[in-house]
């Protein structure tokens, strides 16, 4: 983590931890060989829903593991659950709720998931509940 991440209090800033679940929920699209923002692309995965409830606090230059997956997914919708630990130990937990729409229309409007995508995430999504 960067100074510049932290509180008046030394202690990781509360905004910072979506932040981590963002990276996180890029890199589980990568692993699964997609890209969440394709150049191009007329869908996008705009956030809904996000939060958090804290643990135990970080602090600068602390090393933690960040774990995100996928615990529902709709026709629509994606849902994950992140956790954040240290040495085995819970520091944070989130959830995040993401819908798909249409980039090209305005308003935007929520489409179906596109069956390439829901193919990659079915069985995760399946497997989590």
């Amino acid at each position: 983590m960067n100074f510049y991440e932290l509180d008046s209090a030394g202690i990781v800033h509360f905004s910072t931890f979506f932040r981590y679940m963002e990276e996180a929920e890029h890199a589980l699209w990568r692993a699964a060989g997609l890209s969440i923002a394709p150049s191009g692309s007329l869908v996008g995965f705009p956030r809904v829903a996000a939060a958090f409830e804290y643990h135990r606090p970080l602090r600068f230059e602390d090393e933690f593991d960040v774990r995100i997956r996928i615990v529902g997914m709709s026709d629509k919708t994606l849902r994950y659950v992140c956790e954040l630990t240290q040495d085995g130990q819970s520091i944070a937990t989130g959830t995040m709720t993401v819908v798909c729409v249409r980039t090209d229309v305005t308003p935007l409007k929520s489409v179906s998931i596109p069956s390439e995508i829901a193919a990659k995430f079915d069985v995760a999504a399946r497997d989590s509940t």
